[in-house]
């Protein structure tokens, strides 16, 4: 079986420090096992994306020393896959449709029954249910409505999310890695799989683009740990094979705080003009 990572970023800002890390790293296993690389824009929001940080973003790995095969997959081109994948999970009975605001969320998950301070999972507070049918809804999957998945009533088909993790998570959890699914329902919830204006999620492209590409290591920063048994469960559902998950250490400031798309300060593209090479680069982030 021919091994295959990828590298996924958003164009909607310049690739920094942390990004040269996981491209880097992802390529370099690609190497050495003598598999492949895969490029994907992931350009769902197509509100905050813009064609500059696209060109951008081919030009700084290039400059890294990179390469990958042609075309380049870009999630704005497959929305009817999509689409026909949440269709495929609404004939299921596991999503529903939810109206409620983030400020309805908040108000709903502080609510003094609900015992005061909201808690959060990976996909934000963790929904209180206030959108949840008793039984699955019977009529057509709405259009440009947000919808849910009824975490419950999807672990009760599937067997618990597991999967091999070969770096390591916020705790060094490492290995075979095995969900509780009552942890789930309370730590992460009803998650958002299609949202208003996009016609899907993270959670749910980036499962269904993983599959189509047949990417066998997933490689990403240790904070989409958590989110993992989420893609695992949603793959269950789907009957696609679930990759390895290689999670790696996060590229901070010096004060400790992760590096985000706002810290142009740490943009490759200004260590280039500076006259930084991509070896020097490399040193930066101890590859």
């Amino acid at each position: 079986m021919n091994f295959i990572t990828r590298f996924a970023p958003s164009p909607t800002g310049p690739l920094h420090l942390g990004h040269a890390y996981s491209a880097l790293l992802a390529f370099d296993m690609a190497r050495a096992a003598g598999g492949t690389f895969l490029l994907r824009i992931e350009d769902i929001d197509q509100s905050r994306a813009r064609p500059q940080w696209e060109a951008q973003i081919y030009d700084d790995l290039r400059w890294l020393g990179l390469d990958w095969p042609a075309p380049v997959m870009r999630q704005s081109d497959r929305l009817t896959v999509y689409r026909a994948t949440l269709e495929r999970l609404w004939q299921m009975g596991v999503l529903y449709p939810c109206t409620c605001s983030r400020r309805d969320i908040e108000a709903a998950a502080s609510a003094p029954q609900e015992g005061g301070a909201p808690l959060v999972g990976p996909d934000g507070i963790v929904y209180p249910g206030t959108c949840r049918p008793s039984a699955p809804p019977s009529r057509a999957m709405p259009e440009d409505t947000p919808l849910r998945l009824d975490m419950a009533r999807a672990l009760d088909m599937v067997a618990p999310p597991s999967f091999r993790e070969t770096g390591a998570g916020p705790e060094g959890e490492s290995g075979t890695i095995i969900a509780d699914p009552a942890a789930m329902i309370a730590g992460i919830g009803d998650v958002v799989l299609a949202r208003r204006g996009m016609g899907t999620s993270y959670h749910l492209s980036v499962v269904v683009d993983d599959a189509a590409q047949g990417v066998t290591c997933v490689v990403r920063g240790r904070d989409l740990f958590e989110a993992t048994v989420i893609h695992v469960l949603l793959q269950g559902l789907l009957g696609l094979p679930v990759p390895e998950y290689h999670h790696h250490r996060l590229i901070r400031d010096e004060s400790g705080k992760r590096l985000a798309k706002r810290d142009d300060a740490r943009a490759i593209a200004l260590f280039r003009a500076e006259g930084a090479s991509p070896d020097d680069i490399r040193r930066m982030v101890g590859l």
